[in-house]
């Protein structure tokens, strides 16, 4: 497994899965309190949560990676999503994510370097009305320009 996990990450894990192993269908809503609660999904769990959901790895890593929404690795403090759907697109979106790249110095997927922000895609906010959009941690904002960016990150 590529992450070592702490003590404390292992024991919030288990106590994660000993309260989702005996409900139907708690995978999905196990991986949820393990990233709600440690930032991210590691790999390092996947064979745990097998062991105790009957399922095989793979199963476990298809979820995990089938799904946008989880991370395989931890974020910086603030997560800002860019959304990349056509409408965003259309009212502006690459050049906004392209300046947004530069002013934070890193590419999708990335931290930067004070582990402040993470920069992810996003595949529709909902909020097309408003184009362009983009989400920072849970709150979403829309018709953004880069002085609303620099406000958010700012923060």
């Amino acid at each position: 497994m590529a992450d070592k996990l702490s003590a404390v990450e292992l024991e919030k894990i288990g106590a994660h899965i000993a309260v989702h192993q005996g409900i139907p269908g708690g995978l999905l809503p196990l991986l949820h309190a393990i990233q709600d609660d440690i930032g991210y999904v590691p790999e390092a769990s996947y064979l745990p949560i097998s062991k105790a959901l009957a399922l095989s790895v793979a199963e476990v890593h298809g979820f995990v990676t089938f799904y946008h929404h989880f991370r395989t690795r931890p974020v910086g403090d603030h997560v800002l999503q860019v959304c990349r759907a056509e409408s965003c697109q259309a009212m502006g979106s690459e050049k906004l994510e392209a300046d947004i790249k530069a002013k934070l110095g890193i590419d999708y997927h990335e931290t930067t370097t004070d582990g402040k922000v993470t920069l992810l895609p996003v595949y529709c906010l909902g909020n097309c009305a408003s184009s362009p959009a983009v989400m920072m941690d849970c709150d979403v904002y829309g018709r953004v320009d880069m002085v609303k960016i620099t406000e958010l990150v700012g923060e």
